[in-house]
């Protein structure tokens, strides 16, 4: 059996391509800027056990972890258009992306503030210091450097889960690819070069997440692109 490669059909696609990449970047950031702060806030409502608060989040934690990330873009895309809330599939995609990525980042975020020793919260107190400043400086910051590689790995999944996103017509890579293949019947070829290009958008968002690391966790941590 032989098979015989032909890439000029999908390598003149490539501006169709370009624009796919360009949205599952715009996509993932949206989904990582947006779901951190949603996680984090979460986060806070369940490290302080806020009274109902922490119950409605609980819910929303365990629902989407539970869950695959399909039937969540589906019942955003389907289930809001069903109650007449007419949105785009890209705003579904982006708004799907991140409750995702909040619950996730919930659970990541809440395991690094439960790990303040409460011996620190105890001289910051002594000190004078307001519960702001304490949770800014003593909890919120210090918990962020200890999850940092748990939440870039986790990031890192959200760019290439903006895949399943094609399937509620959101024209990011794999939709413009879906549509490429069916035009030119060269499946192979474009999910190769498909591919590659998630793997090099893995490696360029592992780049970015450690130059920022390196920058912003100087002083106690190091590290590197694997993480």
């Amino acid at each position: 059996m032989t098979y015989v490669f032909e890439f000029s059909d999908v390598l003149a696609a490539w501006p169709r391509l370009l624009s796919g990449l360009k949205y599952t970047a715009e996509l993932s950031a949206a989904g990582i800027v947006f779901g951190f702060v949603l996680g984090t806030l979460s986060a806070i409502v369940r490290h302080q056990k806020l009274p109902v608060l922490n119950g409605i989040v609980s819910v929303y934690v365990e629902a989407i972890r539970n869950t695959p990330f399909l039937v969540q873009a589906f019942l955003v895309f389907f289930g809001l258009s069903t109650l007449g809330i007419r949105l785009s599939a890209e705003f579904c995609a982006a708004l799907a992306l991140t409750l995702n990525a909040g619950a996730y980042t919930c659970e990541i975020m809440r395991a690094g503030l439960d790990a303040t020793h409460k011996g620190q919260i105890e001289a910051a107190e002594s000190l004078g210091m307001g519960w702001p400043a304490i949770y800014w400086h003593v909890m919120l910051l210090p918990a962020i450097e200890k999850v940092y590689p748990a939440l870039t790995s986790q990031f890192v999944l959200l760019m290439l889960s903006t895949s399943i996103t094609s399937q509620i017509s959101a024209e990011e890579l794999t939709g413009v690819a879906n549509i490429v293949q069916s035009e030119t019947f060269r499946s192979f070829e474009v999910y190769l070069l498909v591919g590659a290009i998630y793997l090099a958008l893995s490696f360029v968002f592992r780049m970015i997440f450690w130059v920022v690391g390196k920058l912003c966790f100087t002083s106690t941590r190091v590290l590197g692109p694997s993480s």
